[in-house]
């Protein structure tokens, strides 16, 4: 089946190998998974994951409800400040409605306080490549960072949330932090009913010690006697998927430069937020190199640098690997460029074109 490009291709077996090492830890450790939305959303597979995971958490009203509509099971609800009117409709949909700060958490209480209450702690520790993604920055706003606080207001409490990583592949670091939070929170946790490490663990990294990190998981359950939560993200969807562009124009400035049909500011937004490279399959002893640029007018709007066996022609296809995770949740309609379609490989074999997008949604995103 020919499909106009730019579209994001999901691949359920190879999502299928992510949710397979999921359910193992999950039968080993104990721990309960639940799917971080911000991260990915693309609800048409879901009902695959739901198989695997114990349910979704939020950062909006609105990821909370289509956790609660598309996923089912649990709904954990977490916003860095929530609004009067979020709070009305989540006490309604939500299992787990955690806080993130005391002042919010004594507001709320009274509209929510026979809900399975959290609240996000800072340990002031933290595992992340890039300070924009650091929650334990210098004057984060992200959690509670004094623990008496905490402790004055146990009573209202089932639970905390450390969410302090970002794509920690070290588990040797893993477990040094849990050790470190277990011996700082001992009394806080003795108290409460579960704790969730939130996410940005990358446990389904290859070579990860996946026995290692069951081992760690499972001592501080039963140390703490408390039920452990992760929220992956990424770790959920690794590998899972593409984006197939085309080449449309190829010029000279000094290098070669390869247009596609597809933009990092409006598809791949990560890319030039962190300034990283996209993920395309080339070697470097190729000898044919080009820069891949996208097609909106912003300057610095490029893929990477990539070596090429063959020389590129117009009408070629670049695939951009690994691309599910904070990609479909951010697009946008930058320049009114035309938004990749959605795209799944089921686990039959068979490819099914999900969403096409328009003319039309462009002109319903405005006004």
């Amino acid at each position: 089946m020919k499909i106009q490009t730019p579209y994001y291709l999901i691949d359920e077996k190879k999502l299928l190998a992510n949710l397979e090492k999921i359910k193992y830890i999950r039968e080993k450790s104990g721990a309960k998974f639940v799917l971080a939305l911000k991260c990915f959303s693309t609800w048409s597979v879901f009902k695959l994951m739901s198989k695997y995971m114990d349910g979704t958490t939020s950062s909006s009203l609105y990821e909370a409800r289509l956790g609660y509509e598309q996923f089912g099971k649990e709904v954990h609800a977490y916003s860095v400040a929530y609004p009067k009117n979020e709070i009305n409709h989540l006490k309604k949909i939500s299992t787990k409605i955690i806080f993130n700060s005391i002042s919010q958490l004594n507001r709320y209480y009274k509209d929510v306080k026979n809900k399975n209450l959290g609240l996000r702690a800072n340990p002031q520790i933290s595992y992340s490549h890039f300070d924009l993604a650091n929650p334990a920055r210098k004057n984060s706003r992200l959690g509670v960072i004094n623990k008496k606080d905490i402790l004055k207001n146990i009573n209202k409490l089932k639970g905390l949330m450390f969410h302090f990583n970002c794509e920690n592949d070290d588990i040797k670091n893993l477990e040094k932090s849990l050790n470190y939070i277990g011996t700082q929170y001992s009394d806080i946790l003795q108290k409460l009913e579960w704790v969730s490490f939130g996410g940005g663990i990358y446990f389904t990294k290859e070579g990860y010690d996946i026995e290692k990190f069951i081992s760690v998981l499972k001592n501080f359950s039963d140390k703490y006697k408390v039920q452990i939560y992760l929220e992956p993200g990424e770790s959920a969807i690794t590998n899972s998927s593409q984006l197939h562009t085309t080449v449309l124009d190829i010029i000279n400035n000094g290098k070669n430069i390869a247009i596609i049909d597809a933009s990092t500011e409006a598809h791949m937004l990560d890319l030039l937020i962190y300034g990283i490279p996209a993920k395309i399959e080339t070697d470097k002893k190729n000898k044919h190199e080009y820069i891949i640029a996208g097609r909106s007018c912003l300057a610095g709007d490029v893929f990477g640098t990539y070596k090429f066996k063959n020389p590129l022609k117009i009408g070629d296809n670049i695939v951009v690997s690994d691309v599910a995770g904070y990609t479909m949740v951010k697009k946008n309609w930058f320049n009114g460029l035309p938004m990749p379609s959605i795209v799944v490989k089921r686990l039959n074999g068979k490819t099914e074109i999900i969403r096409q997008f328009t003319y039309f949604d462009f002109k319903k995103s405005l006004s």
